[in-house]
């Protein structure tokens, strides 16, 4: 009997088998985007950089620096103090305060500024009620802090931002040993003692990761910022393109922010990389709770308390309340099309990014190569990129193919064909999908590195083929990660304003951007029934998060 060697398969058809190649395309598609952004700003059709060095940037670079670090110092104390609280102590509510400081992140930023100035105005109930116990007449009779101002925009951005923080530490802190803090306190260490001196360096990876995340989130906000008037980078943006109408302009200020998005995803790696802590002993012990009582558990139970009513229920209260005092603008025409607008665009990118995520991720494990193992993490950093720069990076690249089809297609059929792909909402599932790509890619790789390798080997050596593995093996292994990540990145959807208001076609309207439309015209009343669909959505996600991370 004769044997016949098989021959190994060579690097070229590796890569180019429909599955590796379909795997490097994705990858290019969602790293499009931000080639395009530089390509743009350093070879611009009418170069602004001087004049930009010399007037304006500085001042959007300050602004976003300054605005970045007060918010990711902030969210930090909230974060890990709450997180340290939660995980030492025990003291009235503590066990529903421990999934109530997650709710926060349900409320976008933008809602929070307009609940706060609609709270803290001079016609809002504090001041309305300062005048009325007082007697006072007008505001020259007394002093009231400014509310649209930097310091605003700090507290709205740290009190939605924070739950990031939160979730990361208090998981590093509930892992560290009891065992270290013992031998803290046999060394005569009290409760701040052990928290600076054991707790706080052990999570210190945690923290600076969840800080890192909130510093990128503040870079992207426009809502907020806009809405208090406070000039930051991404405003640059929209002001340099919608005002001035300088694309080159744009794409030279979304460098910047890319450069300084860039900056923090390193120094938060880097971090993590120099600070590593392992877990020595066979017999590893949680952290015992003590029991707080009188002032001392009072004090502990407002401090996470506060959190949770600034971040929540204060935007919840008074949205909802606008909400219920004009009933008639849920049957409004316009909120029920931006609904429809919402979810067919959101739900298209969801199945579309999550999808691509997982062919991406399986074509990487079929192919065995180094380039799709390389362009694999850089998938990721679209999630990090601000959505303004991503609608740079996508609408002029997308509108100059736009016209080419449209001039192709007017040759072919002697008619006027439009724009098929800016005109329409592709745009926006295009920009949806590169921002969240990082959410179905990461939910896939990690579901796909639960399967065990002898589970395909064994489907392949009865004869399927790589597609049926991949449906009737890895499928319904990993479905419910695949439905957790649809859900998330539809959330993101809901609530992306950036990118949306830069992409979207001429009188199309979402939920979010119907919202920030009516709340900037001081019309709160049809901007709540949109805000509380747009809340609820995200309550759904963090209730999830919640499950997950019990």
């Amino acid at each position: 009997m004769q044997f016949k060697a098989l021959k190994p398969r060579s690097a070229l058809g590796l890569i180019l088998n429909p599955w590796s190649l379909g795997a490097i395309l994705i990858s290019l598609l969602v790293l499009a985007p931000i080639v395009a952004v530089a390509v743009i700003a350093f070879f611009p059709t009418e170069n602004i950089w001087p004049h930009l060095l010399a007037t304006t940037l500085p001042r959007y670079l300050r602004t976003t620096v300054v605005l970045m670090l007060s918010v990711g110092l902030l969210s930090a104390c909230i974060g890990t103090g709450a997180a340290w609280l939660i995980t030492r102590y025990r003291f009235p509510m503590s066990r529903w305060l421990e999934w109530l400081l997650l709710m926060p992140l349900a409320i976008p930023a933008y809602v929070g500024a307009y609940a706060l100035v609609d709270f803290l105005e001079y016609a809002g109930p504090v001041q309305t009620g300062l005048r009325s116990l007082f007697g006072w007449q007008t505001s020259r009779d007394y002093w009231f802090p400014e509310i649209r101002s930097l310091g605003a925009a700090v507290l709205v951005l740290s009190g939605a931002l924070f739950p990031y923080v939160y979730i990361l530490t208090r998981a590093a802190f509930k892992e560290q040993s009891a065992s270290t803090e013992e031998v803290a306190q046999s060394l005569g260490a009290g409760a701040f003692g052990r928290f600076f001196r054991v707790g706080l360096p052990l999570a210190r990876p945690a923290i600076a990761a969840g800080a890192a995340i909130v510093m990128m989130e503040t870079v992207n906000d426009f809502g907020t910022v806009d809405y208090f008037a406070v000039q930051t980078l991404t405003t640059g943006i929209f002001n340099v393109w919608l005002e001035s109408h300088n694309v080159g302009g744009a794409a030279q200020i979304s460098s910047v922010v890319l450069v300084l998005v860039i900056f923090l995803v390193t120094m938060e790696k880097v971090s993590r990389r120099k600070i590593k802590f392992f877990n020595l002993s066979s017999r590893h012990r949680p952290a015992k709770r003590v029991q707080l009582k009188g002032f001392a558990a009072f004090c502990a139970m407002l401090a996470c308390l506060l959190p949770f009513l600034f971040g929540f229920v204060l935007p919840l209260s008074v949205i909802a309340s606008h909400a219920i005092d004009n009933p008639e603008r849920w049957a409004d025409a316009g909120l029920i099309k931006a609904m429809s607008n919402t979810v067919t665009v959101g739900g298209i990118a969801a199945v579309v990014t999550v999808l691509a995520g997982v062919f991406l991720v399986y074509g990487v494990r079929l192919s065995g190569r180094s380039l799709p193992r390389l362009l694999l993490p850089l998938t990721t950093i679209g999630y990090a990129a601000p959505g303004a720069v991503l609608g740079v990076g996508i609408l002029f690249p997308l509108a100059f193919l736009d016209h080419r089809l449209a001039d192709f297609i007017e040759s072919i059929t002697n008619e006027p064909a439009g724009l098929l792909l800016t005109g329409s909402a592709f745009a926006l599932v295009i920009a949806y999908c590169v921002r969240f790509f990082a959410i179905g890619q990461g939910a896939a790789d990690a579901a796909m590195g639960r399967v065990s390798p002898s589970l395909e080997m064994a489907a392949r050596s009865l004869g399927r083929t790589r597609a049926q593995t991949l449906r009737e093996i890895y499928f319904p292994l990993i479905k419910g990660s695949i439905g957790s990540a649809l859900l998330l990145v539809f959330v993101d959807c809901v609530k992306e304003l950036p990118a949306t208001m830069l992409l979207r076609p001429f009188n199309y309207e979402t939920l979010a951007t119907r919202v920030h439309d009516q709340a900037s015209l001081e019309n709160l009343g049809d901007a709540s029934p949109g805000a509380i669909l747009i809340m609820g959505v995200g309550l759904v996600a963090v209730l999830l998060l919640a499950r997950a991370n019990r």
